[in-house]
């Protein structure tokens, strides 16, 4: 149970600490110590990493792929009327099943101060598909403004390389502290703010029913994660992630880290969304030899497509046992 409890702290904005004395199991300890003592085969490692580079971006290719079929579905179904994935990411139908954004559906409840039972039904569909997958899954597979974000920081990175612009980060904590903002403004003024400002929506809507203003806040939050901070708005200030990474503290998919197979080499944190859940990956930061990445981690796939030596996989908690 500590471990889940440590990983919701993390989400909520606690930093990663470092594991120490009984913390580290004897098996993980001893790897630990045989890594101090042996020098990494730096010859081993490149020649990994030629055949891992070889086989391109497969994971980041299937998650593109999913991406934008889910949500050029939603505008094939609007326009052709064929009714199969009917509404927005806010609020949705696929195939008669009611489906509702959980963080849209707790926004509403707070605004109208009551449990809306037709809200419940929909939001239940949602809360057991992201329990399965892993919350913050949605945020990376399916999430139109992660997809465009995405490009907005290849050229942020382009620029620091450059000098043009340095990257600014802020306490991942100022999450938390605005969902709970958001929350209370929902209450107090009995309408949901957030959904105005959801880069989320109104991406979603804009490609189902036609751009509108709104467009130009999402055109101010992807340059001010251009020029200022990267991928600003999804690991500072979107409580959609929050909610959702709650939702998958428990879920049996996750990225598994294998402490026997790392070099330590870091290229899987340069291209992390969110680099925090893989503090596990420095070395001797692992308290177990088999580890996974926790609740914040958005199962993109980012780590696994550049992992040298296979120490970073896709799993589901208990199938690999039964294989």
């Amino acid at each position: 149970m500590s471990k889940y409890l440590d990983s919701f702290a993390i989400l909520l904005g606690r930093e990663p600490a470092k594991p120490v004395g009984e913390q580290i199991s004897p098996p993980a300890q001893a790897i630990h110590e045989m890594k101090r003592m042996n020098k990494v085969d730096f010859d081993a490692l490149k020649e990994h990493a030629r055949a891992h580079r070889a086989k391109g971006l497969p994971w980041r290719n299937r998650r593109w792929t999913f991406l934008v079929a889910i949500n050029l579905l939603f505008v094939v179904s609007f326009w052709f009327d064929i009714q199969i994935l009917e509404g927005a990411l806010t609020a949705s139908r696929l195939l008669g099943f009611h489906m509702i954004d959980i963080n849209s559906a707790l926004q509403v409840m707070l605004a109208h101060k009551h449990i809306i039972n037709n809200l419940i039904i929909g939001t239940g569909t949602v809360i057991v598909l992201w329990l399965i997958f892993g919350g913050r899954t949605f945020c990376s597979w399916v999430c139109p403004y992660h997809f465009v974000a995405e490009f907005a920081e290849m050229l942020h990175l382009k620029l620091v390389e450059k000098k043009v612009v340095t990257d600014h980060t802020f306490h991942r904590g100022v999450r938390t502290l605005l969902w709970s903002a958001f929350a209370a403004m929902a209450w107090l003024t009995g309408y949901t703010v957030f959904e105005t400002l959801s880069p989320t929506g109104i991406l979603s809507r804009a490609l189902i029913y036609g751009p509108g203003l709104a467009l130009g806040w999402v055109a101010m939050l992807l340059l001010f994660e251009i020029f200022y901070s990267r991928r600003g708005w999804c690991r500072y200030v979107c409580p959609i992630g929050l909610t959702y990474g709650l939702v998958g503290v428990f879920s049996p998919v996750r990225i598994k880290y294998d402490l026997n197979h790392c070099f330590h080499e870091g290229d899987c944190r340069k291209v992390c969304e969110v680099p925090h859940v893989l503090e596990i990956v420095k070395k001797g930061r692992a308290a177990d030899v088999i580890m996974d990445t926790g609740a914040d981690c958005t199962r993109c796939g980012a780590c696994v497509d550049v992992c040298p030596s296979g120490a970073l996989k896709f799993d589901v908690k208990g199938l690999s046992k039964l294989m």
